[in-house]
């Protein structure tokens, strides 16, 4: 890799960590290709992206952002996963480790809050940001439903009792 190349390095993963909000540092050492295209076709699919990167080259971009203080957690093989989802990329690093002991979560950071493995491992309980949407409109949703069943309910009511009347009046 040329000089060129490392700068453009640098530019593209200064970039990234501007416009991400959490950041995993994990290190792997051992993992098979397939382990490692199966980890990240999982980020991929919840938002998330993994990548092994240079550590000197990882430090120099990560100088200036949000996250400098994880400048320390890049010696030896290291990756990074990164989501705009401050849950998203936690989730998948953790579920991963569960299974797969060759990836070991060594730290990140939420924004400007740097988090140690326990904090990633609570962060990844919590729900995800889509899933939280879903919870807020069920809310919202729900006492307009009621107020519309108690609405229709005095007028159901009303027909029931005229069907009631007009079948008696048939009877007799």
């Amino acid at each position: 890799m040329d000089r060129s190349e490392k700068q453009e390095l640098v530019a593209t993963l200064k970039t990234l960590f501007d416009e991400v909000g959490l950041v995993v540092v994990t290190q792997q050492s051992g993992m098979t290709v397939d382990e490692s295209s199966t980890l990240r076709r999982q980020m991929r699919d919840a938002g998330a992206s993994y990548k092994v990167t240079k550590n000197r080259l990882t430090r120099l971009a990560l100088e200036g952002t949000k996250f400098e203080a994880l400048q320390a957690l890049f010696t030896g093989p290291t990756a990074i996963a990164v989501s705009e989802d401050p849950v998203a990329a936690a989730k998948v690093c953790v579920e991963f480790a569960k299974k797969n002991e060759k990836l070991t979560i060594v730290g990140g950071a939420l924004g400007t809050e740097v988090l140690d493995q326990s904090m990633i491992e609570n962060l990844a309980k919590l729900p995800s940001l889509d899933e939280l949407r879903g919870k807020l409109i069920g809310v919202l949703q729900a006492p307009a439903t009621k107020l519309a069943a108690v609405t229709q309910a005095p007028a159901g009511q009303l027909a029931r009792v005229f069907s009631a009347y007009g079948s008696q009046d048939q009877a007799a």
